[in-house]
């Protein structure tokens, strides 16, 4: 079978947690766990995920039975047997692959002898800002959804990328200091 995207992989694993779940319903859920900033899940792509997991046979919808307004009866969405393994076989690869890397930000370190040292740590110090306002965020939606008292699958969801933060801040603070001793040293040459 071929590999799950992003979103379909996130889509089972809601699926597979809830038992039963609409649209509706993983699409606020979306929202607690933080995936839309992670991952960069709209709305439209959960529905065009869940047809398309629909199309591969992973999922099959079923009627609510519950009627709430004037609207058609909403669908909830089931997880298969097929989509059981798939969601399997997924965790599995993306737990032993290597988490993949910005390489936006890796092209601009590679540029860095383009422009002058005074704008990469002006760059570099608007990222710690951005970096920190992140982490703020991601904190924030850890703690006001209980925070040490989440189960592990969720609490690894929030730590990880706090982790992964918290060593990017190092990692562009020792570069501004690196860029900042060459400022200085060009300054003594002069």
């Amino acid at each position: 079978m071929n590999r799950l995207s992003n979103v379909e992989f996130m889509l089972l694993q809601i699926i597979a947690e809830s038992k039963l779940a609409s649209g509706y319903q993983i699409n606020k859920l979306v929202e607690l766990r933080g995936y839309r900033e992670w991952a960069n899940i709209s709305t439209t792509s959960i529905y065009a995920g869940l047809q398309k997991l629909k199309e591969k046979g992973l999922i099959r919808t079923e009627d609510s039975g519950h009627k709430s307004g004037k609207g058609p009866l909403p669908s909830t969405y089931v997880m298969m047997e097929a989509g059981t393994e798939a969601l399997r076989n997924e965790i599995l690869i993306s737990l032993t692959s290597t988490r993949e890397r910005d390489n936006r930000f890796d092209l601009g370190l590679a540029a860095l002898p383009f422009i002058r040292n005074t704008e990469a740590v002006e760059a570099l110090q608007k990222r710690q800002n951005f970096l920190e306002d992140t982490l703020k965020n991601i904190r924030q939606k850890y703690e006001s959804q209980g925070g040490n008292q989440l189960p592990l699958h969720v609490r690894a969801l929030f730590l990880h990328p706090m982790s992964l933060i918290e060593h990017e801040k190092s990692f562009v603070a020792n570069l501004i200091s690196e860029l900042t001793g060459e400022l200085e040293g060009d300054a003594h040459d002069d």
